[in-house]
């Protein structure tokens, strides 16, 4: 008979906590409920999302990055691809990428901000949270339009 490693696990019974009345973990498991907490028990809050937001906005920092490298090499290659890019991202949807990359620039930026604002332990109370959530919310939806107004006022 070959060794069976999940008949020890099997066996092992794990003791709660004294004072709990339960005998051991195995017990938990048939609960009807999951033994750790999941997204879908939680009430969505604003700092949850802009948490979520924060991450979706660094990997999209890192693809506008890949845009920017094209961008630069084409300008390093020929003035004939240049031409090319510069069209793709001067057409409509061009237009819309550049808008995200700039708002979520801005966003992580602001985000980190408020990251590093909590790192010197500040801003922890209930409020504070809440209110830097929303100011970095509006004020990188502010600072987008206001880049873009001085970008086109510039051209």
């Amino acid at each position: 008979m070959p060794f069976d490693v999940f008949a020890i696990v099997r066996r092992t019974r794990y003791k709660s906590a004294p004072g709990t009345g339960k005998g051991n973990m195995a017990n938990t498991r048939n609960a009807g409920r999951p033994l750790s907490p999941h997204l879908q028990i939680y009430k969505r809050t604003l700092t949850m999302m802009m948490s979520i937001v924060h991450r979706v906005t660094g990997i999209a920092l890192y693809a506008g990055t890949l845009l920017l490298v094209w961008w630069l090499s084409a300008a390093a290659t020929s003035d004939q691809y240049f031409d090319l890019v510069q069209s793709v991202f001067g057409s409509w949807i061009g237009q819309l990428v550049l808008f995200g990359f700039t708002w979520a620039l801005i966003h992580h930026t602001l985000g980190g901000i408020r990251h590093l604002v909590w790192d010197v332990g500040h801003g922890f109370d209930l409020k504070d949270v809440e209110l830097s959530s929303r100011l970095t919310l509006g004020s990188s939806i502010v600072l987008t339009i206001a880049v873009w107004a001085i970008a086109y006022g510039v051209m």
